[in-house]
């Protein structure tokens, strides 16, 4: 996980962890929520103030009076 922060290709990383195809090692990526975080937050809109999505309270709201 260490090497996925700091931006070391998965490529490689399978080959020092002698993994036979990169797909076992994508199974790291897709579980780490803090790359996927700092995936998102690149994409952020221009203009828009980058964060997490906070629903407002009236959907909250409405979603648990469900």
């Amino acid at each position: 996980m260490r090497l996925l922060h700091a931006g070391v290709d998965t490529s490689v990383i399978a080959l020092w962890l002698g993994h036979e195809g990169v797909e076992t090692t994508q199974m790291y990526v897709h579980a780490d929520l803090t790359l996927k975080e700092r995936a998102l937050a690149r994409t952020t809109p221009i203009g828009t103030a980058p964060g997490r999505y906070r629903p407002p309270d009236e959907l909250l709201a409405f979603l648990e009076a469900l």
